[in-house]
């Protein structure tokens, strides 16, 4: 059977699947696609090519569907939990492509249905790709955690020595890091809804004080346009402007 790219990329997968990316190397994946070493070099430069390539292909599997009128909260639950599957799918080459910096681009079905989400949350659109950026470093950083097993571990420590006869916390399982998971989400979530929705008072504070009007002489607060019609989002600090006294 002639060589593809697809088929290449297949082939690497499942050695890294088995061994590792350590033990990727284009001598090995030549032996397991009964081809010649040099032959591949028609379809990849490289090994990192290849890489880029296979993180490519595992990215796709990413399931794109989400309910889309479902509320964002749910939404960002399903995302980050398809994004974990697919994580403990290919522990090996995710916990690889965690490191790598570009890991995440823009055309990604994961980072499009994120930032889809978010706007639909009501955060400005010149707020997206940062709080998008900061729930990815998160999120992440929390799997990277589970599959070098750090948050076992860590999740095991005593914030003090136990009292005599107290018997340590139990070992945490697959169920156990499936609730922290949930609680982390929980903790996202609660955060940023609570800053929409100080968001919501503060716009409410405001058109408040506009329509009590100003006593004579004093200030007059009025607060600049949002960047983003109808967002929930705080706005920028108000201008100030000094209403002359009727005469």
């Amino acid at each position: 059977m002639p060589l593809t790219e697809a088929g290449i990329h297949a082939a690497a997968l499942r050695l890294i699947d088995a061994e590792g990316v350590e033990a990727l190397t284009m001598r090995r994946l030549a032996t397991a696609l009964d081809a010649n070493p040099m032959s591949l070099y028609h379809h990849l430069p490289n090994k990192e090519a290849l890489l880029r390539g296979v993180a490519r292909m595992v990215g796709a599997q990413f399931r794109t569907v989400t309910l889309e009128d479902a509320p964002w909260q749910e939404r960002i639950r399903l995302l980050a939990t398809d994004f974990r599957t697919l994580a403990h799918r290919h522990p090996n080459l995710m916990a690889y492509s965690f490191s790598q910096p570009d890991f995440i681009q823009p055309e990604d079905p994961f980072w499009a249905a994120l930032t889809r989400t978010l706007d639909a949350a009501g955060v400005p659109h010149s707020e997206v790709r940062q709080v998008a950026a900061l729930m990815c470093a998160v999120v992440i950083g929390v799997l990277i955690a589970e599959l070098n097993g750090a948050l076992h571990q860590w999740s095991n420590l005593e914030p003090t020595a136990p009292a005599a006869g107290e018997e340590g916390p139990p070992n945490t399982g697959p169920e156990e890091e499936d609730r922290m998971f949930r609680l982390v989400l929980d903790t996202i979530i609660t955060g940023l809804d609570s800053r929409l929705t100080d968001g919501d008072r503060q716009g409410a504070g405001r058109g408040v004080a506009a329509e009590a009007g100003p006593r004579s002489g004093e200030p007059v607060f009025v607060p600049r346009q949002q960047s983003v019609s109808g967002s929930r989002w705080p706005g920028p600090a108000p201008s100030c402007r000094l209403c002359a006294e009727s005469t």
